[in-house]
């Protein structure tokens, strides 16, 4: 269910809803609308304060029912910490702990009171849009290849109100938006590899083209791609039965020739390695591996939602690699479509090869102002930083800075990695221009490397989710990042 948001101007004691959110702080401090409901209602949430029933840990709540002296029929008092200290990451973390309690009761609507906790640095457009968000990522549920079941008797949150005035109204216009680009990249993602297949890909972007006038989609099929040069991307789909795509999203949102900025992501539909093949355990989560072209596309659907006025491509070259007779080999040597050849050490490399043709061809064809990729490209970036920050690599130190400062504001946060030339010799070959890997050391640096040699010249930048896109285990969702960041990042480009 697609959660409805709104803003709210009813005093908290005052609102005609199913239930209202309100904020205790640990020490017993209520906020502001805690107070006045605490009033109304003779004091409850003090009493409870005192019993200990209420601690107001970070994130812990606590529901009272049909309370008399309030229209509401509920209230639910959400635990947020020390007062001192109270930064943006505990701010999203209380807003992700509400939702979660919220979504388990049985309600239709609520309003929530706790955007006017004080988040230093951050304005209430930024505290409602942050609480929408973690509230809709939150209601996400995964059902698309269960068998059908019956509607649950019970009642489900459908609409969520924050209290703010009229100056968050652009905050939650944005959360609209993003949140539309995160849930479109999580569904993708998270479908199987039998369904996500390239053309399955291209056939999603047909459908949002055709229903977005601003918006043009144009797919490359092997058969084209083989004729212009793509001698790196089709390597990699060679041994699969699900041929390679390339999918081109452009949306005219600027003022036309003006130059577009451009996203690019890695779609590799599913993993095996190839002829390195990949050990048994896990590879499920291989059908993840299209996560960079899941939040480039999720990233270009938030910025046509929000309606910016900027011109923007994005292109995700699609491919499956398969193990087969026909499959490219460690030994190969494959030639670009920029002209530069690579040997193939390993070919469960496979993403930067399809990448390197990619960011060709978005250069020569759109000559874009920046370009950035997105990619679930290495295990030593998960390693190096772990599940909490993207790696981000450029040589261009303004655009890397506005992207850490679009990850920090969005709490979607990138890590800065060195990109130097120091690096470049791992990847000598003695065989052709360039090897697709660099040895075991600084993984995720060489992978870097190898893309930078494609982008010579251009204002480029490279962000590596392998860590961050979706969450481990049988059960792991995932998560939509980095659309929030992209999103951002964009949201500061649009033309005023």
């Amino acid at each position: 269910m697609t959660l409805q948001f709104s803003l709210a101007t009813a005093a908290p004691e005052a609102a005609d809803t199913a239930c209202v959110l309100v904020g205790v702080y640990e020490q017993g401090v209520l906020t502001s609308a805690a107070a006045r409901v605490d009033g109304a209602i003779g004091g409850a949430i003090k009493r409870q304060v005192e019993s200990g029933d209420i601690s107001g840990k970070a994130g812990s709540t606590t529901l009272i029912y049909a309370p008399a002296g309030i229209a509401a029929r509920r209230v639910l008092v959400v635990g947020l910490g020390t007062q001192k200290g109270f930064d943006a990451a505990r701010y999203q973390k209380v807003a992700i702990e509400a939702a979660r309690a919220l979504g388990k009761l049985p309600l239709t609507e609520a309003v929530s009171y706790l955007a006017e906790v004080d988040v230093p640095g951050h304005d209430a457009a930024w505290r409602v849009r942050v609480a929408a968000l973690a509230a809709d990522h939150t209601a996400y549920r995964y059902t698309a290849t269960f068998k059908p079941r019956e509607k649950s008797a019970q009642p489900e949150l459908a609409a969520l109100a924050f209290a703010a005035g009229a100056e968050a109204e652009a905050g939650l216009a944005q959360a609209r938006g993003i949140a539309e680009g995160v849930r479109f990249a999580r569904e993708l993602a998270n479908l199987p590899p039998n369904i996500c297949t390239p053309a399955y890909i291209a056939g999603q972007a047909e459908a949002f083209a055709a229903a977005h006038e601003q918006v043009d989609c144009s797919v490359l099929d092997h058969v084209e791609m083989e004729k212009l040069g793509f001698g790196s991307l089709l390597a990699v789909g060679r041994g699969s039965a699900n041929k390679p795509k390339l999918v081109v999203l452009q949306y005219h949102g600027g003022t036309e020739g003006t130059a577009p900025y451009a996203f690019i992501g890695k779609g590799i539909t599913f993993d095996t390695g190839g002829i390195s093949l990949k050990p048994g355990p896990g590879m499920e989560e291989m059908k993840f591996d299209m996560g960079g072209a899941a939040g480039v596309l999720g990233a270009f659907i938030a910025a046509v939602a929000m309606g910016l006025k900027l011109n923007l491509v994005c292109v995700v070259p699609a491919a499956e690699n398969m193990p087969d007779g026909d499959s490219y080999r460690p030994g190969d040597v494959l030639t670009s479509l920029s002209g530069q050849t690579i040997e193939v050490l390993n070919t469960d490399a496979e993403g930067r090869l399809i990448l390197c043709d990619a960011l060709t061809y978005t250069a020569r064809t759109f000559q874009p102002s920046a370009m950035i990729d997105a990619a679930t490209l290495t295990g030593a970036c998960v390693i190096a930083l772990g599940k909490h920050a993207s790696g981000l690599f450029s040589k261009h130190d303004d655009l890397a800075a506005e992207l850490l400062a679009a990850g920090e504001h969005t709490l979607d946060r990138a890590w800065r990695m060195p990109l130097w030339d120091d690096y470049q010799v791992q990847l000598d070959s003695g065989f052709a221009d360039v090897a697709n890997i660099g040895g075991k050391s600084a993984g995720a640096i060489t992978a870097a490397c190898f893309l930078s040699r494609f982008t010579e010249g251009l204002r480029w930048a490279h962000l590596d989710i392998a860590g961050t896109a979706w969450d481990e285990g049988r059960k792991g969702l995932a998560t939509g990042r980095p659309v929030a960041l992209l999103a951002q990042w964009l949201i500061e480009r649009g033309e005023k």
